[in-house]
């Protein structure tokens, strides 16, 4: 049987999917609250001219006027990779409760680093729930082979 986190995981590789057809970098992202999907994206930091469009930061936007709130309480926001650090203060800063990502991220700025960062100096934050490595293999594939791609081409 399919977890809830998995059935909106696969909906954020669909997601991912859409960017990587648009030229972006293949990360989708979805803010669900209530298990109904609120808003979803993708990657559009090229086709926007943007470098903060990131799917997390649209999704927030997007979001915050859906629900007429910058808050977005009660939300879960599901992302196939690890947040950056400029995403990470925006989850935090928009409340939302829960975290589900798919494929982890090795460098220093990434959300995992930024959370224990905010632990450690006990700085309070709003995430009550973070889960990781969902659908892990198809997620970290699309991006692994999508940079693959790119530095043979």
């Amino acid at each position: 049987m399919l977890s809830i986190d998995n059935y909106w995981m696969k909906y954020a590789l669909k997601q991912a999917y859409l960017g990587k057809k648009n030229g972006e970098v293949p990360i989708g992202s979805l803010l669900i609250k209530n298990n109904n999907l609120i808003s979803s994206a993708w990657n559009s930091c090229i086709n926007l001219f943007d470098a903060s469009a990131h799917a997390e930061i649209l999704v927030i936007r997007n979001g915050g006027k859906i629900l007429k709130n910058y808050r977005l309480k009660n939300t879960i926001l599901y992302v196939t990779h690890e947040p950056c650090f400029m995403c990470s203060e925006a989850i935090i800063n928009a409340r939302i409760n829960k975290v589900v990502y798919g494929s982890y991220s090795f460098k220093k700025n990434c959300f995992s680093y930024y959370i224990n960062f905010l632990y450690i100096n006990n700085i309070k934050h709003h995430i009550k729930e973070i889960k990781s490595g969902i659908l892990l293999y198809e997620c970290s594939n699309l991006l692994k082979n999508f940079f693959r791609r790119k530095r043979y081409t």
